[in-house]
């Protein structure tokens, strides 16, 4: 499911939804993991870079313009804080994994290490 967040001018996308529509489609996107690196080594989602919260306003430039960007965190909460500063900074395409990493395990999608 999608839906979009008019006031932050970012959208929510279920990990059902990112599963079918970016990953089983091949869609090409920029995955951003805003967790810390020590969270991150310990999973995260395939083909996910890590830029943690507190580093992102420095490092806006990584994320890239002509792609949608899907943010994740561990739960949705910073993915939610990280995807406004995105799109904040102009990046049109930008969409929050709602649970984070959480609710894509508990459907049963992979992790790497």
């Amino acid at each position: 499911m999608f839906r979009r967040n008019n006031q932050a001018k970012f959208g929510d996308l279920t990990a059902t939804a990112y599963q079918s529509d970016y990953i089983k489609h091949k869609q090409p996107h920029f995955l951003v993991d805003v967790r810390t690196p020590g969270e991150f080594r310990g999973g995260h989602l395939p083909n996910s870079v890590n830029i943690p919260l507190n580093e992102l306003g420095k490092r806006l430039d990584e994320v890239p313009r002509h792609v949608p960007v899907v943010v994740v965190c561990a739960s949705g909460n910073r993915s939610r804080s990280g995807a406004s500063q995105i799109a904040g900074a102009g990046v049109t395409d930008v969409y929050n994994l709602q649970g984070g990493l959480m609710a894509w395990m508990s459907q049963g999608f992979k992790t790497v290490r």
